[in-house]
């Protein structure tokens, strides 16, 4: 089992920038695909970003590609995801989560962070 920690979120300006972070627990981080969703009020739970193992992959959805960068450390249990070029749209609740395999399906990751909120003024 892995238990998950987010920090980072607050309020910021449209154009502006964050950096999320989630911390693991346990020793076997390295052996999950990390996934960044977010939530907003009255919306469902989308995905925004995932990686790999080894961080040798990434994956985003079209909404935030080429705005946000999600990496991992697996030394520090700790998996990031930086938000450039933030939108008012990219406010919600967000939450990191590990799986055994990939995917872009909230249901299909088993374990989840309590979440942290980002707000973005315009």
């Amino acid at each position: 089992q892995v238990q998950l920690v987010e920090s980072g979120g607050g309020l910021v300006q449209a154009g502006g920038s964050l950096r999320l972070s989630c911390a693991a627990s346990g020793r076997t981080f390295s052996t999950y695909v990390m996934g960044w969703f977010r939530q907003a009020p009255g919306k469902e739970r989308e995905f925004v970003a995932a990686v790999t193992r080894s961080g040798g992959t990434t994956f985003y959805a079209d909404s935030v590609k080429g705005r946000f960068t999600i990496s991992r450390d697996n030394a520090k249990n700790t998996v990031y995801l930086l938000l450039n070029s933030l939108k008012s749209e990219d406010t919600a609740v967000y939450y990191c989560a590990a799986d055994l395999e990939y995917s872009r399906s909230p249901r299909r990751y088993d374990y989840w962070g309590q979440g942290t909120q980002v707000t973005v003024s315009s």
